[in-house]
Order: C-alpha cells, then structure tokens, then sequence
C-alpha cells in the first residue's frame, strides 16, 4: 500500500476548513460514545480502513466497547444497543445513502424524540463530516498507520 498524496501538505488550508468543520461537530457531540460509533459505522459503509481504525481506537479510549465495534456493521441483530442508539444508526446510514432512499419522514420523528432540533442538526454536521473524511482518504490512498 502506498499513500496516493499526503493532502495536508498539498494544500494545508483544504485540511484546515475540515479541521475546523471536524472541532465544532467534536464540541457539540454531549455523548462521546454515540458520536464513535456513527463515525465507525459511516466509515464501514464508505468502506474507509483509515477512519474505521482511527475511530474504533478512539472509541476504545473510551472505555470497553469491544463488543459494540465487533457487532456494530450487525447493529440491528445485536441487543446491546439501545434505543436511542438504533434510531440515530439508522439516521446515519440514511443520511450517508442519501440518494438511495433520503431520509424517510417517520425516521425524521423519531430522531425528534430522543433528540432536539439543534441536536438534529448537529447530528447531520457530523455525519456529513465522518463522510467528507472517509472521502479524502479513500481517495487519496490513506490506510491504518500510512502519517507513522
């Protein structure tokens, strides 16, 4: 494997505005748990080996969810996740395939019972920006370990 472009050092200030997108969606997350799992999920979706690793590394940071990254890609099988946990998975998924089905109205609200407005809004800024990452670096040829 080889890195295609080390796109933070061809163009600093592109890295920078994802930077700075990535830091306010990081703030507004309350639950640093939640906000993991949907960047892992994403990235399994994307396909995006460099996020999965970084994120399921971050989440083990966290404390022990092993268990919640090894069924996450299954979620819908797996009991271990909540309610809460399941409606914004969906969430994600929908938003991330977004022009294969949008987002159905009945996910909308339920969306809106665990979480306000804002939230949702939140909730959109981070998954639009778990996607942007997943597409750099699949694009650019970035893999687990290729910055050392």
């Amino acid at each position: 494997m080889s890195l295609r472009m080390n796109y933070r050092e061809v163009n600093d200030p592109a890295f920078r505005a994802m930077m700075a997108l990535e830091q306010h969606s990081g703030s507004r997350s309350k639950d640093k748990v939640l906000y993991e799992l949907v960047k892992i999920r994403v990235s399994q979706i994307n396909g995006c080996a460099f996020c999965l690793d970084m994120h399921a590394k971050d989440l083990l940071k966290l404390g022990n969810y092993a268990d919640h990254i090894l069924l996450l890609s299954v979620w819908r099988e797996a009991p271990l996740f909540s309610e809460k946990e399941r409606v914004l998975l969906e969430f994600a998924e929908h938003v991330t395939r977004i022009s294969q089905a949008g987002v159905p109205l009945e996910l909308y609200h339920k969306m809106l019972t665990h979480f306000s407005e804002e939230e949702l809004v939140d909730w959109i800024m981070a998954i639009n920006t778990i996607n942007s990452w997943n597409r750099i670096a699949i694009t650019t040829g970035m893999f687990p370990g290729c910055f050392g």
